[in-house]
């Protein structure tokens, strides 16, 4: 800007010097007088075209600057929406794993006390023994009794194995169906002696052979529980019933 104006007093000077001498031509010879007319012309012709020049590259620039600062400011917008959108794909991120460990803590097994002994139990495995177990309780025995079987096919190592073993045994008992309850608890003294469910079962045998008449059963059933179990609370009530059975 500060040569833009040195340049604009010069050619306003030269252009009034160009009027002076014009005033004062008759001091001079005509010739000379054109001739330093002329020359005078040419400079000042010069000047104006250098400062058309000047003033169109400065024009140029500052358009330049223009674009640049409208560029920078496109950028800058653009460099916020990419950091708005990696936010964004950061805390989706975040929430998908809090909810993929929140899946799998839902599957991972689970410490339960069952028979009186801490085991390790699946969430799919507890749920179904919990469905088997609440059809039996609402008077469903049939249902309950297959899905207790079926509970023993897919978790045949499960800590609630020897339980769903005892509850076929009664769902059978409560059908009337004596002879597969006494086969089912007899199952269950064979392969888990001695769970805390084993004195049930054998009272639960024992009152199968009552319902089927055959005392001599019930009682050899009774006395067996008394000898292996006799501190159960069922050993009290086999010796309840032998009893009653004299």
């Amino acid at each position: 800007m500060t040569m833009f104006r040195k340049t604009l007093i010069a050619a306003l000077v030269a252009a009034f010097s160009c009027a002076s001498i014009q005033a004062h031509a008759a001091l001079f010879g005509d010739d000379e007088a054109r001739k330093a007319i002329l020359e005078l012309r040419t400079k000042v012709d010069a000047l104006q075209k250098s400062v058309d020049s000047k003033s169109s590259a400065l024009l140029d620039l500052s358009n330049q600057n223009e674009n640049l600062r409208q560029e920078i400011a496109r950028l800058n917008g653009r460099i916020e929406e990419l950091n708005n959108a990696l936010a964004t794909e950061q805390q989706r991120q975040k929430d998908f794993y809090t909810d993929l460990d929140g899946r799998l803590r839902k599957l991972e097994p689970q410490n339960v006390t069952v028979d009186g002994k801490e085991a390790l139990v699946g969430q799919s495995e507890q749920r179904d023994y919990d469905n088997a177990f609440s059809l039996f309780k609402s008077g469903d025995y049939k249902n309950s009794g297959t899905a207790f079987a079926n509970f023993i096919q897919r978790y045949p190592q499960s800590a609630y194995a020897p339980s769903a073993q005892y509850w076929i045994g009664n769902a059978y008992y409560s059908q009337g169906s004596y002879r597969d309850a006494i086969a089912a608890q007899q199952t269950l003294l064979k392969k888990y002696p001695d769970n805390a469910k084993a004195p049930d079962a054998m009272l639960n045998i024992a009152s199968s052979y009552i319902a089927l008449k055959d005392i001599k059963n019930a009682k050899k059933t009774l006395n067996a529980l008394v000898s292996q179990y006799p501190n159960a609370p069922a050993a009290q009530t086999a010796k309840e019933r032998l009893a009653s059975l004299k």
